[in-house]
């Protein structure tokens, strides 16, 4: 219980400062405030799970009487608590990948409890202490699944990768088909600041070499796509024509060459 009390907290925390305006330092804002809390609650369910195993493993090599009307009282009281807290969070856990690093905690805790009655049922009826440290492993393989899912989600977006669900292959046949003026999509990047903010940044080829008011509507309809189809809601399109010679910047040359 203390150690998704502090999940809250750290997850809390991280919507506050998430809050904050951006500043000219972090003109993208302090969004990824809230993955890092996510993965933070992510690894701290690997070591509250790995010392849960460790004690159940004891458990099995030593087994120990209980305190059966003891266990059943507190995994009662236990189980209300999280199931409460559960209720409150399963909607935002939906948007928001910080708020569901919480909500894993509290299913993890909710599904202990329920764990902990059946097993001191079964304790009380038959005397099968094993039960106990049975049920604690068979639990903390279900949270380390969660755990890893957590972290795995805010590592992708901490690695910048593309948004799961955004093909971009697809998208570009899309944006050119439906987009007559645009004949192709180049160094294309989509990335996640946090959850359901997805940018991108892209440079479109046109055919004609046009002015920049007669780019307006080709950008409007490429937005107007991005948003509706693809749920990205800033974009940074760079313009270009058949004759343009793609620019490949590479960033690692560029690093080694400024240590020549």
């Amino acid at each position: 219980m203390f150690t998704h009390s502090f999940a809250l907290l750290v997850s809390f925390f991280a919507i506050m400062f998430a809050s904050r305006k951006p500043t000219q330092e972090k003109s993208f804002g302090f969004y990824r405030a809230e993955i890092l809390a996510a993965l933070l609650n992510g690894i701290a369910l690997l070591v509250v799970t790995g010392f849960i195993v460790w004690e159940a493993v004891k458990r099995i090599i030593s087994p120990s009487k209980i305190n059966v009307m003891e266990m059943i009282i507190i995994s009662i009281i236990g189980l209300a608590a999280n199931i409460a807290s559960a209720v409150i969070l399963s909607g935002a856990s939906k948007k928001s990948i910080n708020v569901r690093s919480a909500f894993v905690h509290m299913i993890g805790d909710t599904a202990s409890s329920v764990a902990i009655v059946i097993g001191a049922i079964i304790i009380y009826f038959t005397d099968f202490y094993l039960i106990d440290p049975i049920f604690s492993i068979l639990i903390c393989i279900a949270i380390l699944y969660w755990a890893f899912l957590l972290i795995r989600d805010s590592t992708r977006i901490l690695m910048e990768t593309t948004p799961k669900g955004i093909d971009t292959k697809k998208m570009t046949d899309e944006l050119t088909s439906q987009i007559p003026e645009l004949k192709s999509l180049h160094d294309i990047h989509i990335w996640v600041i946090t959850d359901d903010m997805n940018y991108i940044t892209a440079h479109a080829v046109v055919g004609d070499d046009i002015s920049i008011s007669q780019c307006n509507p080709i950008l409007e309809k490429i937005n107007e796509i991005l948003i509706h189809d693809y749920n990205i809601g800033h974009s940074t399109i760079q313009f270009e024509t058949m004759e343009c010679k793609p620019h490949r910047y590479n960033f690692r040359d560029a690093h080694d060459h400024s240590h020549q």
